[in-house]
């Protein structure tokens, strides 16, 4: 039995949509977060970075759980939402975005940070000595020299978003041409047994990936 094209590509195309959107808010956040945290010297410093980093090591359904208490039909934010725009945050693919986001960020901030790091120091004083202001130090000196790191940071970003599964499922949920994405409809063909479908699109997100991947081993080789 051939494989109907519109259900194959739906969670495709939805998976690249919110994967792109959480990507980029992930790298704007990461750029500045990492870029702070990089050269700041504070007290407490090792407990903002380990909340930082925290969902790196927590379980998905765990982050998940926690984006629906707090952003739930109960809680103000998401009353406040659903007051707003008219519909819940839960249950949609705006909440599919908001959970790759939180799952993808501790890895493109840990990539970003490590490359700011490696930035002299010397250099950006100098910078700064000769007149330039943080702004500027930040466009001209810091980004260019750790270009490589933040390119790969965003790759890494990226997917990670796409394969988001446990916190996305919590969430969003899992429905067709709304919420599903490619984890989500991979699980529910292997668990109905469409194992053809199952195949088909952890096919597709294994060729997403190793074509990310490869560019950014091209991004960053010497």
């Amino acid at each position: 039995m051939p494989i109907d094209a519109s259900t194959f590509w739906q969670p495709i195309g939805l998976s690249i949509q919110i994967s792109l959107i959480a990507s980029a808010i992930v790298f704007l956040f990461s750029v500045f977060i990492a870029w702070k945290m990089a050269k700041a010297r504070f007290i407490g410093k090792s407990i903002v970075e380990t909340l930082l980093l925290l969902p790196l090591v927590l379980p998905p359904s765990v982050i998940g759980f926690i984006l629906l208490v707090g952003l739930g039909r109960r809680s103000w934010i998401g009353r406040t939402y659903e007051s707003i725009f008219g519909q819940p945050i839960v249950f949609s693919w705006e909440g599919a975005v908001i959970a790759a986001t939180v799952v993808a960020f501790p890895l493109a901030y840990r990539t970003m940070r490590a490359g700011f790091e490696g930035v002299d120091s010397d250099l950006e004083d100098s910078a700064r000595a000769l007149g330039a202001s943080e702004w500027q130090v930040f466009r001209y000196l810091s980004v260019p020299l750790a270009f490589r790191s933040l390119t790969a940071g965003y790759i890494l970003g990226f997917c990670r978003g796409l394969g988001e599964f446990g916190a996305t499922l919590m969430i969003a949920g899992n429905i067709p041409g709304k919420t599903q994405t490619i984890p989500t409809a991979i699980y529910v063909a292997t668990d109905g047994g469409s194992m053809r479908m199952a195949w088909a699109w952890a096919g597709a997100i294994l060729a997403l990936s190793f074509l990310m991947l490869m560019l950014a081993n091209r991004f960053t080789k010497d």
